[in-house]
């Protein structure tokens, strides 16, 4: 099975989406996949239990996809492995009527992950820049001063989003948080056909919601506000990764192994040492617990 190399999928230039396969023509069977990943998994498991010793990084996973891209699944197997102390999910709907009463980017600095732990991001700050450009009225329940109605809402609100985003993501890398950005790429196609399972299969009938089918009418839509945001906001401190998603155990493959060797670069991350006082009197210590 070839390697997995995190540039191959790295967001380094401007891209077009429409020429970006969604699915990895690779020489592997499912269980050849989920061997591969299985070692992936126990390696970051090692890694998130150093990180949590260390103390002085986070990490913050953001997950993008269209609806059945396997977000979900993916989070399920690729971070089962962590240490429950270490790792937490947020799943960002709709905003409720305290998260409305602030920024839109308050609900997610207050979800940031603590030093030594990882934070997922199930859909992220994104949909910020993506389902509030699909559906603009969106915007109207912010009861922003200068925005009285859809008319309002001009290309510069949305450019100034960005740049909020990507100073958003600079000053959270700054303070010790590894970011990475991963756009699970689904077909159509493909959609369609999760789609239709969730219909057809009795255990994944609650999966289904009708607003799916409203979202899928605005794909043309979504492709060119995820491409447009991918293309302004990958940058070196917070990278997007372009990940096909047909095929979703090699998504979960490719996402386990970019995050593997993207944290190998940090090499400070060490269980630190015991201060020489304490080392120096280990006896000690052990002689008193004998004792008692």
């Amino acid at each position: 099975m070839k390697s997995i190399d995190p540039k191959d999928f790295k967001v380094t230039d401007k891209i077009k989406l429409r020429k970006i396969p969604t699915l990895l023509n690779i020489d592997a069977d499912d269980d050849e996949k989920e061997e591969k990943l299985d070692k992936v998994q126990a390696k970051l498991s090692d890694l998130q239990d150093t990180m949590y010793a260390h103390n002085k990084y986070s990490v913050l996973i953001c997950l993008q996809g269209m609806d059945t891209s396997g977000k979900d699944s993916l989070i399920r197997e690729v971070f089962k492995e962590f240490n429950p102390r270490g790792v937490v999910v947020h799943s960002f709907k709709t905003p409720n009527s305290t998260e409305l009463e602030h920024d839109y980017l308050w609900r997610h600095y207050i979800a940031l992950p603590e030093k030594g732990k990882f934070a997922i991001f199930n859909r992220t700050h994104y949909e910020n820049v993506l389902v509030t450009r699909v559906h603009p009225d969106y915007i109207l329940a912010e009861n922003l001063p200068d925005i009285k109605s859809v008319e309002d809402i001009k290309p510069k609100f949305w450019k100034n989003r960005i740049e909020q985003i990507n100073n958003f993501e600079k000053h959270i890398a700054q303070n010790g948080t590894i970011v990475m950005k991963f756009f699970l790429h689904l077909s159509k196609d493909e959609q369609k056909s999760r789609l239709l399972r969730r219909l057809e299969e009795g255990k994944h009938n609650w999966k289904f919601s009708p607003g799916d089918l409203k979202e899928r009418e605005h794909w043309d839509e979504y492709q060119q506000y995820y491409e447009e945001a991918i293309n302004e906001t990958s940058k070196e401190h917070a990278p997007w990764y372009v990940v096909p998603a047909d095929d979703k155990d090699m998504a979960r493959y490719i996402v386990a192994k970019i995050i593997w060797e993207e944290m190998k670069q940090y090499k400070d991350i060490q269980v630190p040492e015991l201060d020489k006082e304490i080392k120096d009197n280990f006896e000690t210590y052990k002689k008193t617990l004998e004792k008692s």
